[in-house]
């Protein structure tokens, strides 16, 4: 029988853990690790004692190469480090993974501020906004020969090339920071440093940031006119230089994270751009005078010309109290205006001076109303926005043809702004229909009014009222003139015109005739010394006056003197003006001062020919 031997089992040993195959992943992961290591430690920034200096900079010129391995490297480390977490989190290799990453994190830091500060003038917002217009790309490997090629392009000049590279390094080192968890660290240097940049340009453009309100009514108003004009010129170079390079630069920089690159851009510039667009609603709370009207119209103006930049700069919610205060700086300077308008049309209607001008001559309210309003109409484009929704109201009912609200060329009514200024001139005119009843002369009266709608007309004709008022204002106020000088020439010269026989009396005896001579000349000599003084400013005005009542008073002298003379000729005294004396006399009226300075005399012992030579010597020292 066979013997069966079994051998006894041997006992268990206890479980063993397998030991960990390397896999090709972890080979790489590992490669990776050690070739960052290797690049990070040999730019430690501990190993400098200060964040703003070092012995040579990862990103200078002739460092690109290597700055771009550097980011790479942060970039493998970062994905080595996930593989870790994921296969063993509690390796210790992703201690040291860690403390690598922080100090790449240091290193970037320092680069990250060693660009803002050493390239601060390639940074500058000129700069940026000059740059701007060409793409900046993601940061990548560029060869002496690419670079030298960029140079050579016509188009780019050498700072535009600068900051360009500069805002690409920047770019990258925020987009690698950001990447791995470091943003807040990026974003506070580079808030620090463009913040202190913004404020010291604004500085430089005499914006202070600390005028209150009660300072700015403190001010005399030559000090504060100074104030504008630098604001004036201020705002510009903020809006179109300042602010939108700092908006391109963020946009740019942060490119890869929309909240940090509007944090960065509402930090910076929100304390400045409010500084700088409080201004104008300060000034608008001062106190109203007709002649600071113009200074506002400026500050309206040029906000709202720079309006359509100003939106896009400052479009994000963060920055919508900065949109919000250009707005409201907007709508205080247009109820200023409004105020000041109020005010202006106020101080025509209670002007109270009882002083009559010499000479029925311009009238100081005409000089001073017309030049106002036709400073206002070359601020046209903005009154029409400001006046737009502030319709006339009229305090008493006036006839329309009274009123002569201008229409333009097709019919349709013109705008606010050409009726306002319309209003503004007729109440003028108003006031001066009852400066007029101050001469007790009634021919010097429409002298007057004459005069002062005559330099009405020629400011208007002469400016551009003229487009606003239209054609059809300028022919009414142009026969209004004219009515006023038939209504002179009819009170100041019935008289004399009544002295002469009519026409058609062919049978007048001697003594009829010498009576007909003795009233011209009485009357003739009346007239012209009461109006020696009297004055027509405007030349063309002055010389139809004269030819019209030439034209009336002469020929009809002419035929009488021709016919009758040798009656009356044994009589001295009788003829006292021969014909062409009429019009020498004449000719020296309404300059003025007392005409040719020597008053026509009722002495028997004068003659037509001494008249006429006395004439003729006065005209001949007179300066015209």
């Amino acid at each position: 029988m066979r013997t069966i031997l079994f051998k006894a089992s041997p006992s268990r040993s206890p479980t063993r853990s397998t030991p960990h195959r390397q896999t090709f992943s972890d080979t790489l992961m590992d490669e990776n690790f050690e070739n960052a290591r290797e690049l990070i430690s040999k730019w430690d920034a501990s190993r400098s004692s200060s964040l703003h200096c070092d012995v040579a900079n990862l990103f200078a010129s002739d460092n690109r190469y290597e700055a771009q391995q550097y980011l790479n490297s942060i970039k493998d480390l970062q994905i080595a480090m996930q593989y870790h977490i994921s296969q063993d989190p509690t390796s210790d290799k992703l201690v040291l993974a860690q403390n690598l990453m922080e100090i790449a994190m240091k290193r970037l830091e320092k680069e990250f501020y060693i660009i803002l500060k050493s390239r601060r003038q390639h940074l500058d917002p000129e700069s940026v906004s000059r740059a701007s217009r060409s793409s900046v790309s993601e940061f990548e490997d560029e060869s002496e020969e690419d670079e030298l090629s960029r140079v050579e392009e016509d188009s780019i000049s050498e700072v535009e090339l600068v900051s360009m590279d500069a805002m690409k390094d920047l770019k990258a080192i925020a987009e690698c920071m950001i990447g791995v968890g470091y943003g807040k660290e990026c974003v506070k240097i580079f808030k620090i440093i463009r913040k202190s940049i913004v404020d010291e340009a604004l500085y430089h453009l005499n914006v202070e940031s600390m005028l209150s309100l009660a300072q700015i009514q403190k001010m005399d108003w030559e000090v504060l006119e100074v104030k504008i004009k630098a604001w004036l010129h201020a705002v510009k170079v903020a809006v179109k230089t300042l602010f939108y390079g700092e908006r391109v630069l963020c946009d740019q920089v942060f490119s890869s994270s929309p909240s940090l690159k509007e944090s960065c851009f509402a930090d910076i510039t929100r304390e400045g751009a409010l500084s700088l667009f409080v201004f104008p609603e300060n000034v608008a709370k001062c106190k109203k005078a007709p002649e600071r009207i113009f200074r506002t119209l400026d500050l309206y103006e040029a906000i709202a010309d720079l309006w359509t930049e100003i939106e896009p700069i400052f479009d994000l919610e963060s920055t919508s109290t900065i949109r919000q205060q250009v707005i409201n700086s907007l709508n205080k300077l247009g109820e200023a205006v409004r105020a000041t308008l109020t005010e202006f049309e106020t101080a025509i209607s209670k002007f109270n001076s009882k002083a009559a001008v010499p000479g029925g001559g311009i009238h100081p309210l005409t000089r001073y109303v017309m030049n106002y309003i036709t400073f206002l109409a070359d601020y046209s484009g903005v009154l029409t926005d400001i006046l737009a929704d502030w319709p006339l109201t009229v305090p008493s009912p006036l006839p329309e043809a009274y009123f002569g609200s201008p229409v333009s060329a097709d019919g349709t009514s013109t705008s606010s702004i050409s009726i306002r200024l319309a209003w503004l001139i007729l109440v003028m005119l108003c006031k001066l229909d009852g400066k007029a009843e101050i001469y007790k002369d009634v021919a010097l009266s429409y002298l007057f009014l004459a005069n002062n709608l005559q330099y009405v007309v020629n400011k208007v004709q002469k400016s551009s009222l003229k487009l606003l008022l239209g054609d059809e204002w300028m022919e009414k106020h142009e026969e209004k003139v004219r009515q006023y000088a038939s209504n002179y020439e009819r009170m100041g010269w019935s008289k004399v015109f009544a002295a002469l026989p009519d026409a058609n009396d062919n049978q007048m005896t001697t003594p009829q005739v010498t009576d007909c001579f003795k009233r011209f000349n009485s009357s003739f000599e009346e007239a012209y010394n009461n109006q020696a003084s009297w004055v027509v400013s405007d030349s063309k005005l002055r010389d139809q006056i004269k030819v019209s009542v030439a034209r009336k008073l002469v020929p009809v002298y002419r035929e009488f003197y021709g016919k009758n003379r040798q009656l009356v000729a044994r009589k001295e005294g009788i003829v006292r003006f021969a014909p062409d004396d009429l019009g020498n006399y004449l000719s020296d009226l309404l300059f003025g001062a007392g005409g040719s300075g020597s008053s026509l005399s009722l002495s028997t012992s004068s003659s037509a020919s001494s008249f006429s030579s006395s004439s003729g010597h006065s005209r001949g020292v007179r300066s015209r």
